[in-house]
């Protein structure tokens, strides 16, 4: 059970931190100065803190302020927007809605998937990114998320529901194989000319090799080419370039048109799990309740086909 008394202060010192002075703030608040002062003392009493550096010429937020101010100011807003829903409970999805992508798997899978959506839900304004980098999903003040990989444990304030996993397949062009050879085994790749994509660091990620049942590998093959775009690797490889490993949402209609060809289906094998992310505090609102429906089903059987 929450105390009451956690939010008394709150208003009055996030109204100080914006207006620069008590009097300001007071004035805004339609308070008496002292008032305003007294909470904010008993405000900083309770939370063993100074949250606010007085000077007779100037009030300055603490280093514990700042930090404190940035969770008030989250915590107010979400509280009227949980106001909102209240007032306009089974109205239709509204307002702005921030989305994060992983660039390609965004571009090419769920973009196309999303527009209906929004074209469904007039009254919502989509602001959506496409990073691969690391996204802190609650800090950036993402409402909803795609996320390739993932931490073991996911942080108690960020629910997630999970898509599949990739399924990645060896694969080169039949002009390649017809000049190469195509290799049946591992060890035959070796002297092939590998194309494989860069960490964020510019280092060659590895390929995920299977046995049977066994535990999953990680190769470092000898590579011809590194390139730090997946639909690079894409166009390198059906141009005949080498072979490569690449996830079946990405080659499904080369694979099936026969602009590339898989090989080794032996060692298929499983890549990184999917998630749909968005922030606990924000899962009652009816913008991120039904993207988050509507991508766990619009996604299905679109990583691994």
């Amino acid at each position: 059970m929450h105390s009451p008394e956690r939010l008394k202060g709150i208003g009055a010192f996030v109204a100080v931190a914006e207006a620069g002075s008590f009097a300001a703030a007071a004035e805004r608040l339609h308070l008496t100065g002292s008032a305003v002062g007294k909470a904010i003392a008993r405000l900083e009493s309770r939370l063993g803190t100074r949250l606010f550096e007085r000077t007779t010429r100037r009030l300055e937020l603490t280093d514990a302020g700042t930090a404190f101010l940035r969770v008030c100011t989250r915590v107010l807003s979400e509280l009227e927007e949980a106001e909102h829903v209240l007032a306009h409970e089974g109205d239709e999805p509204t307002g702005r809605i921030r989305i994060d992508l992983p660039v390609t798997f965004g571009r090419l899978q769920v973009m196309p998937r999303m527009l209906p959506f929004l074209h469904r839900h007039p009254g919502l304004q989509a602001v959506i990114s496409f990073t691969d980098r690391f996204v802190d999903v609650v800090d950036e003040g993402i409402d909803v998320g795609v996320r390739i990989g993932g931490p073991d444990q996911w942080p108690a304030t960020l629910a997630h529901a999970y898509l599949g996993h990739e399924r990645k397949v060896f694969c080169a062009s039949p002009s390649y194989l017809a000049a190469h050879g195509t290799p049946h085994s591992l060890d035959a790749l070796t002297p092939h000319a590998a194309i494989v994509y860069a960490k964020p660091d510019g280092t060659a990620s590895p390929w995920l090799i299977r046995h049977g049942d066994g535990p999953l590998e990680r190769h470092a093959p000898e590579a011809r080419l590194v390139l730090a775009s997946a639909e690079a690797q894409v166009d390198a490889v059906a141009s005949g370039f080498g072979i490569t490993q690449l996830p079946t949402w990405l080659i499904g209609d080369h694979l099936t048109d026969g602009r590339l060809v898989a090989i080794l289906p032996q060692h298929d094998t499983e890549g990184l799990p999917m998630h749909v992310v968005w922030p606990r505090a924000r899962q009652w609102l009816p913008k991120v309740s039904a993207l988050v429906d509507y991508l766990g089903n619009a996604l299905e059987g679109t990583i691994a086909p």
